[in-house]
């Protein structure tokens, strides 16, 4: 994709659409004037009128009056200055971008100035644009024959404004790097288990570190038996596709200390093993590794933002299936940790794997774990499926953590972990840990579960099984894999580098 600065001249757009920010009073916009003389006496009256609708998310597609190479101007309302917000505009440009797929322009020009108001300055704009733009382009990859719906391309972005242009490219850039993290993200979350393995994750996985240079690790079954990965390897018993724990490293310096460790659960399909699923829960399954899809998102951004913060990424991918050989309720297994778990629900297994993963990261020198994952149902019935769940030992991680999520605007609840939750956590007759306390606080106990193997290591604990995949279209992108986290994550490694530098 081309992207080119130039000056704020509408005579000179060579694009086939020309993006405008419409707030009400749109006449109060520099270079208001210019579009009006631009375009005709009849614009003011058009948005007086509201044939040119100011209201926030509304789009209004007009013919361009004069002649040339501009076919279009997309007149895109903001609503209120005032109270328009970084949220609210990354959304907006969503929308745009999926206008953009829907006309298949490919050439367009974008007034940037026109979506500024005194809170959103031309950077914020500059970089929402890209994100949200790049968001709303996504396409849901199929295995058609008889279709091209995915032949649309976006080629050439015009970015019209007067601010400089070197840091106009580099914000606008940065947006772009977000967005196509996320939609790779999105693309694995919408694979057919059956095409993406555990070995197939691994491989990409595998490709992701040769293009950063991160140091690269892959555990099989061999390399986990004999380490003493029982948490996994029980998960994996039942399936005729080996598991693998795949590791990433980001040397910010040679001083391999104060790192923070992403763990991602890669379940590639989950039948709840001998606790099996319905007939309805077995269907999308195939999204149960959005854990690791976040963490191979974040480590895209990562490799390509070269933050000064230690990063190692951790993902533990098997598939969850039924057989001869399956693991079952009342096993008892034991971890990694040396701790020993009564399994009473073989349906709770992402947290078994993670129990193995965010050890096997503590030893490999973490400081600090978040651990990401489509961990329970109980999620849902909590806070719904536009909010992730978090659980946390550490107020002060938490508080950086929470402050990418805003910038982000991934919205983000911490639930409570007390101690009455720890003691059915760790209630049984014949091991260490029981996998399932009950039904009741399910979110809470399953991603205690695997506080339960951080020990005093600052850990935030998020569970996207509601955020991981939406079953409607939305403003930043279609039904299916929604990339959930993978800007915070990035954006937290960001704040904490920061931090560091200071």
């Amino acid at each position: 994709m081309k992207t080119e600065v130039t000056g704020v001249n509408f005579n000179e757009v060579q694009a086939e659409v020309l993006i405008v920010g419409t707030f009400k009073h749109p006449e109060n916009t520099q270079y208001w004037s210019e579009l009006v003389s631009f375009y005709g006496a009849s614009l003011e009256k058009w948005v007086k009128s509201g044939d040119i609708s100011t209201d926030r998310k509304k789009l209004t597609k007009l013919p361009a009056l004069q002649d040339g190479k501009l076919q279009r101007i997309f007149f895109v309302g903001l609503g209120d200055r005032k109270s328009l917000t970084e949220d609210d505009l990354r959304e907006i440009f969503g929308m745009v971008g999926k206008e953009l797929v829907a006309s298949k322009s490919t050439n367009i020009s974008i007034w940037l100035d026109s979506f500024t108001n005194e809170d959103i300055e031309i950077e914020d704009a500059t970089y929402l644009a890209a994100e949200g733009i790049g968001m709303g382009l996504y396409q849901v990859p199929h295995y058609k024959t008889t279709s091209n719906v995915n032949d649309y391309y976006l080629d050439n972005i015009e970015l019209l404004t007067t601010s400089d242009e070197k840091e106009i490219l580099s914000f606008f850039n940065l947006g772009q790097v977000y967005a196509e993290a996320v939609n790779e993200a999105r693309t694995l979350v919408n694979m057919p288990s059956n095409v993406l393995t555990a070995t197939k994750m691994a491989e990409y996985a595998k490709e992701l570190a040769e293009t950063y240079d991160f140091e690269y690790e892959e555990l099989g079954k061999a390399e986990m038996e004999e380490l003493g990965m029982g948490a996994i390897l029980a998960v994996n018993q039942g399936s005729t596709e080996e598991p693998r724990l795949i590791v990433m490293k980001y040397r910010a310096n040679d001083d391999w200390s104060d790192v923070i460790g992403l763990v991602g659960k890669g379940v590639t399909y989950d039948t709840g093993g001998y606790s099996i699923k319905s007939k309805d829960g077995l269907v999308g399954m195939k999204g149960d590794m959005g854990g690791a899809a976040a963490v191979l998102g974040a480590m895209r951004i990562i490799g390509e933002t070269s933050p000064s913060k230690n990063v190692i990424a951790v993902i533990a991918a098997t598939d969850n299936m039924i057989s001869g050989n399956a693991f079952k309720p009342d096993d008892v297994i034991t971890s990694l940790s040396g701790k020993t778990i009564e399994i009473l629900n073989t349906d709770a297994e992402g947290r078994l794997v993670l129990a193995d993963a965010v050890t096997y990261a503590k030893q490999q020198g973490a400081n600090y774990i978040v651990d990401v994952a489509t961990l329970t149902g109980g999620v849902i019935v909590a806070l719904g499926k536009d909010k992730t769940g978090a659980l946390t030992n550490n107020e002060t991680f938490f508080e950086t953590f929470l402050e990418a999520s805003v910038e982000t605007g991934e919205f983000v609840w911490r639930l409570p972990l007390t101690e009455k939750d720890k003691k059915r956590i760790r209630k049984s007759d014949v091991a260490d840990l029981n996998n399932s306390p009950g039904r009741d606080g399910h979110m809470i106990f399953g991603g205690g579960f695997v506080g339960e193997f951080v020990d005093n290591t600052p850990w935030i604990h998020l569970d996207i099984a509601g955020t991981s995949e939406s079953s409607v279209s939305h403003d930043l992108g279609p039904k299916g894999g929604t990339g959930s986290m993978v800007r915070t994550l990035a954006t937290l490694v960001e704040r904490m580098s920061m931090e560091s530098e200071e």
